[in-house]
């Protein structure tokens, strides 16, 4: 059975990092464009991160500008997410999920572009 999973988010301070990970069981992720979402209690899931296929291309959400890189290494590993200088405003649940359908250089921060989901990891941020 194939499936997507999130790992490594827990409860920092105001200024910490946290390190995101995005493991792929019953499939490799070395074919497809990866998206890092969040969805903050009563908020819409937003799109803050992705990665294309090759890892050639990535965009990042003005809202995590700065703070966040995302990266992958194409030998059947994860897929990271690291988030620095962490804000009360980044608490969240945290997915990740595969676009199929996108070419080598491209990568999209639509949720509706995205074909499989993770269950999500939490982050919580606070003093």
């Amino acid at each position: 059975q194939s499936q997507l999973a999130e790992s490594g988010g827990g409860l920092v301070q105001p200024g910490g990092s946290l390190s995101l990970s995005c493991a792929a069981s019953g499939f490799t992720l070395n074919y497809y464009a990866i998206g890092w979402f969040r969805q903050a209690p009563g908020k819409e899931r937003e799109g803050i991160a992705c990665i294309s296929r090759s890892g050639i291309s990535a965009n990042i959400a003005d809202s995590v500008k700065g703070r966040f890189i995302i990266s992958r290494d194409n030998a059947n590993k994860p897929v990271y997410l690291q988030m620095n200088s962490l804000e009360p405003e980044d608490t969240a649940v945290y997915y990740c999920a595969v676009d199929v359908g996108m070419t080598d250089y491209i990568c999209s921060l639509r949720i509706g572009d995205y074909d499989y989901w993770g269950q999500g990891t939490q982050v919580s941020v606070s003093s």
